[in-house]
C-alpha cells in the first residue's frame, strides 16, 4: 500500500532537526534500534560528478571508463522507473543554490507502490535525460538500497527498491553522517577503487573547507588541506572548489565499475 502523502510532509517538517536527531543515535540502544528498523542490510555509494571532476587516471587503457556508467547500467537494467516531482531534501531545506525539481529516481518493481502524488513512472530515456540534467546542475549521485525510503514511500519489499539520489553539498540528508551512529554512517560509502588526495600544489587557502564537503572530511592541517580518508565519501565537491587544482581523484583499480555494480546488484533485485 502506498504511503499517504502527509508522510513526506511530516519528514519535511522535521528535516531542520536532522542533525539533532542524528546525534541521538549515538546512544547505544537508540543507535541499534534505528539501524535495525530503518537501515538493515543497506548500502549507498557516492558516484562523483564526472562532468566537473578531472579524474587523474593511472590505468594503462586507451579509454577511461567514467563513474556515471554505474548509474546508466542500472537504468538500462530496470523496466520500472519512478521519478519524484522534487527533491525532498532541497525542498525541505529551501535550497537556493541547486534545482529543487531534480528529484530522486527510484528503480525496481516496488516503485509501483509509491503514491502517484509524489511523482510519476518514466521511460528509460526520460530517466537517462534526468540524470544528465542532474550532472549538468553540479549534483552528485548516490545509489543503492536504503530501507528508510521503502518505509516512507510505502514501497515494499525494500530489496525491490533501488534509490538514485542527486545530492547537493548544502542540503543532502547524508550531511548528518559525522553525527550518526557509526555502524549506520559506514553504510554510506565511497565508490570502490577511487581515492581523493591533496597534491603539492595546495596553497592552504581553505576554499575546500568552506562547506564543500558533505561529511566535513577536509581540514587545514599545518596550513595545508588534509583529507580524513575514514570520513571521505569521494563526492568530489572539494575538487570543484579548489582554485589551483590541488585536489585530485584517482582511479586505483580498473575494475571499479564492475565492483560498484556487483555491490549494488547484490542489494536490490531489479528483475
Amino acid at each position: 500500500m502506498a504511503a499517504p502523502a502527509w508522510i513526506l510532509k511530516l519528514v519535511k517538517a522535521i528535516y531542520p532537526q536532522r542533525f539533532r536527531l542524528a546525534r541521538l543515535t549515538r546512544l547505544p540502544l537508540i543507535g541499534w534500534l534505528t539501524d535495525h528498523l530503518f537501515f538493515s542490510g543497506d548500502q549507498m555509494i557516492y558516484i562523483p560528478n564526472q562532468q566537473r571532476i578531472p579524474i587523474q587516471a593511472s590505468l594503462e587503457t586507451e579509454s577511461i571508463v567514467l563513474p556515471g556508467e554505474v548509474v546508466e547500467h542500472f537504468i538500462h537494467q530496470s523496466d520500472d522507473l519512478f521519478l519524484m516531482h522534487a527533491c525532498l531534501c532541497r525542498s525541505a531545506n529551501d535550497c537556493q543554490d541547486y534545482p529543487i525539481e531534480l528529484g530522486c529516481l527510484f528503480l525496481g518493481q516496488a516503485v509501483h507502490k509509491i503514491n502517484p502524488k509524489h511523482g510519476r513512472l518514466v521511460s528509460r530515456q526520460e530517466a537517462l535525460d534526468h540524470v544528465q540534467r542532474a550532472r549538468q546542475a553540479g549534483l552528485v549521485h548516490t545509489i543503492g538500497k536504503t530501507r528508510v525510503d521503502s518505509i516512507l514511500l510505502g514501497a515494499s519489499p525494500s530489496h525491490q527498491l533501488m534509490t538514485l539520489c542527486h545530492c547537493c553539498p548544502c542540503c543532502c540528508m547524508w550531511n548528518i553522517l559525522p553525527e550518526f551512529h557509526q555502524p549506520i554512517a559506514k553504510k554510506i560509502q565511497r565508490m570502490p577503487g577511487l581515492s581523493v588526495s591533496v597534491n603539492a600544489g595546495c596553497m592552504g587557502c581553505g576554499a575546500c573547507t568552506n562547506g564543500a564537503c558533505f561529511v566535513d572530511a577536509i581540514h587545514l592541517v599545518n596550513g595545508y588541506a588534509a583529507i580524513d580518508q575514514e570520513l571521505c565519501r569521494g563526492c568530489g565537491h572539494c575538487l570543484e572548489d579548489c582554485p589551483v587544482g590541488a585536489i585530485e581523484m584517482h582511479i586505483q583499480d580498473n575494475s571499479f565499475i564492475e565492483e560498484s555494480i556487483r555491490r549494488i546488484a547484490s542489494l536490490v533485485d531489479l528483475t
